[in-house]
């Protein structure tokens, strides 16, 4: 039997962080995953699904991670039911993340500043090259992606492929 379901998108709220009554943290969230195809009116669809982390990763999501933020999910897809207040039953489909990965900067979502961020989105290189058009220089620090014209010395265990 498998049950594996690897996911990469953006949260569609901030995660919620609780304790068990033992003291063991789990944090729950949403996340929105784009359809590799548009539909008939050409625009892009996404799925919805809730996730479930546990313990030190789900502090870390609910510490580092917020509405808007892009993040990998490595794990499974969990069914469980329940009554609700009307008395109704009602059947839940979860991810169950064993593994959350941030993937952009801390404050690459959301507000807050995005110079750390210019390089890696489409936003923000239109801003770079229209300042590089206009003569004038990008500061290197806005940018840690930029290409200062000197070689990149990265050693092939530096890289998490």
């Amino acid at each position: 039997m498998i049950n594996r379901v690897v996911l990469v998108g953006r949260l569609t709220r901030d995660p919620e962080l609780r304790y068990t009554p033992n003291g063991v943290a789990v944090a729950n969230f949403g996340i929105a995953v784009n359809r590799p195809f548009t539909n008939q009116q050409g625009e892009r669809e996404a799925d919805f699904f809730n996730c479930v982390v546990w313990r030190k990763q789900a502090e870390n999501v609910a510490n580092y991670l917020k509405k808007g933020s892009l993040a990998g999910i490595d794990g499974r897809l969990q069914s469980r039911r329940y009554e609700n207040q009307e008395g109704r039953r009602v059947n839940v489909v979860e991810v169950q993340a064993e593994s959350v990965q941030f993937l952009e900067p801390r404050n690459a979502s959301g507000g807050g500043s995005r110079s750390d961020y210019a390089g890696m989105h489409g936003g923000g290189n239109q801003q770079l090259g229209q300042q590089n058009q206009s003569g004038g220089s990008s500061n290197l620090n806005d940018d840690p992606f930029a290409n200062d014209g000197q070689p990149i010395d990265i050693s092939d265990d530096d890289l998490p492929f």
